[in-house]
């Protein structure tokens, strides 16, 4: 069945590349395709972590104040999520969701020289081959290796601008940690772009730019809906508090007789 579903994201791509005449564009059309499938799942992920982002502070209050009693921190937690209707579990499913479509995504443009069809997989003139990995290209010529080097870097910084864009907001040490793990995730990714075809790099470069893109409007979106509420609140109002200074008397003279 797994293979039977690889076939037909396979055919789905020779389709679009028959009508537009480029698998580069045929893969970049159906990784849009693939985004508005999952724009659902990922607006439910990126509303999580924009949750998060608000009840974070209240829980590191928590973590602090009940430090020496761990009974009493998961009692004040409980309460918190149900106070601000937070489910830490909401920003996992999406992403395990999605994953399965992704893996296969992954592995068919992985595999796209084992399906023998003939035909060279170009993106126009700018990858001539998307099957051939930067590892291949390199020992050809810097020229023909540069449109890869581009793609790697794509693939590796993709992964990285939106750990960044996520926790612009945070605390001066959580941003420092981010930066340094998003440092090293970027370090990895490059290495596993060596040796991963150009179609694959396509595919992963194109999905983090529109998952970019969704991230920020999702984003922009929810901070509106928090400030319309917050103006929408009732005034409060409270009675005038008049500070009236009292003149002290003075005492009259007494007469002497």
């Amino acid at each position: 069945m797994w293979e039977a579903f690889k076939d037909w994201i396979f055919d789905c791509i020779q389709f679009f590349a028959n009508v537009c005449g480029d698998w580069g564009l045929a893969i970049i059309i159906i990784t849009v395709i693939f985004r508005v499938i999952v724009s659902p799942i990922m607006h439910s992920q990126i509303k999580s972590s924009y949750q998060m982002q608000k009840v974070q502070p209240l829980m590191q209050e928590i973590q602090t104040k009940y430090a020496n009693d761990q009974a009493r921190m998961q009692e004040e937690m409980q309460k918190l999520y149900a106070e601000t209707h937070f489910n830490p579990l909401a920003g996992c499913l999406p992403m395990f969701l999605q994953m399965p479509i992704f893996i296969a995504m992954f592995q068919t443009l992985r595999e796209l020289a084992s399906h023998g069809t003939g035909e060279v997989y170009t993106f126009y003139t700018i990858v001539e081959d998307l099957t051939k990995t930067p590892k291949d290209m390199w020992a050809v010529g810097f020229g023909d290796f540069l449109p890869y080097l581009v793609l790697m870097l794509v693939f590796a910084f993709a992964t990285f601008v939106p750990m960044m864009l996520q926790n612009m907001k945070s605390d001066s040490a959580q941003r420092n940690q981010m930066l340094i793990m998003g440092g090293m995730m970027t370090l990895m990714m490059l290495w596993i772009s060596w040796s991963s075809p150009a179609g694959v790099l396509l595919f992963w470069g194109a999905s983090s730019i529109i998952g970019i893109a969704q991230q920020q409007i999702t984003q922009r979106i929810l901070r509106s809906q928090d400030e319309a509420a917050e103006a929408a609140k009732p005034i409060e109002y409270k009675p005038v508090e008049v500070d009236v200074e009292r003149k002290v008397k003075k005492k009259r003279p007494t007469k002497k007789r």
